[in-house]
């Protein structure tokens, strides 16, 4: 049994351009669908499949990022729009059924999590300033560790799920058990896709001062000899 669910949210971010005028807000997204299938073969356990893709763009300016951006970025079907990363996920949910004397319980339940993550890479051409590579390392490194949040958030909600479906009890037949099992997913999912818009309204609100944050905090490292110059 299959019940296909795609789900997309974008959550805004300003782009911060250090020493010039604040950018234009740039809109951050994940791009979820979800797939779910349970079906009566042997159990496993919570399990996370990841990979990447990567998307080029070039200029060199902070103009000519953001827009590149917005032009080759992942777009998101809901919105139309592109977006500087994003993340694909599928759920997949098997469950394995015992029949017993008057009774049908969920003997197992596996749940795998396939990901992809989907992140800019810039061709960066000579001429372009320190300061704008500079920029790019933060932003670039920012974008990263904001998709990697979703995979966890969704890999923390697959264990959920296969914990809260193993800890059921029997029922009296397996389609009541079946049906048990299809609220107890929609529950989990639910709270899955709340608390990843949760994630991407802090992050959009926090945008600009965690990127400033984190420029004043390469360029100390920088000037400590920690931290090579960007090349």
């Amino acid at each position: 049994m299959s019940d296909p669910r795609r789900i997309n949210s974008v959550a805004p971010a300003t782009a911060v351009k250090q020493g010039a005028r604040r950018g234009n807000m740039m809109k951050r997204s994940l791009l979820c669908a979800l797939l779910l299938a349970m079906t009566a073969i042997p159990a496993g356990a919570a399990n996370l499949v990841k990979t990447y893709s990567y998307f080029s763009i070039g200029g060199s300016t902070l103009d000519d990022i953001e827009t590149q951006l917005s032009k080759r970025g992942p777009q998101v079907k809901s919105t139309g729009s592109r977006h500087p990363g994003a993340t694909q996920m599928a759920f997949t949910t098997r469950i394995s059924y015992a029949r017993q004397a008057g009774s049908c319980r969920i003997a197992d339940a596996a749940v795998t999590v396939k990901v992809k993550v989907i992140l800019p890479e810039w061709r960066r051409p000579r001429k372009a300033d320190a300061d704008v590579k500079l920029f790019w390392d933060t932003l670039s490194a920012d974008i990263k560790r904001h998709e990697e949040r979703h995979v966890e958030i969704a890999k923390n909600h697959a264990r959920k799920l296969e914990e809260a479906l193993k800890a059921t009890y029997p029922r009296k037949d397996c389609d009541t058990a079946k049906a048990k099992a299809a609220q107890i997913t929609a529950a989990v999912l639910a709270e899955h896709d709340r608390a990843q818009v949760q994630f991407d309204r802090v992050e959009g609100v926090n945008f600009e001062s965690r990127i400033l944050r984190l420029l004043r905090y390469r360029i100390e490292r920088i000037e400590s000899g920690q931290l090579r110059p960007p090349a």
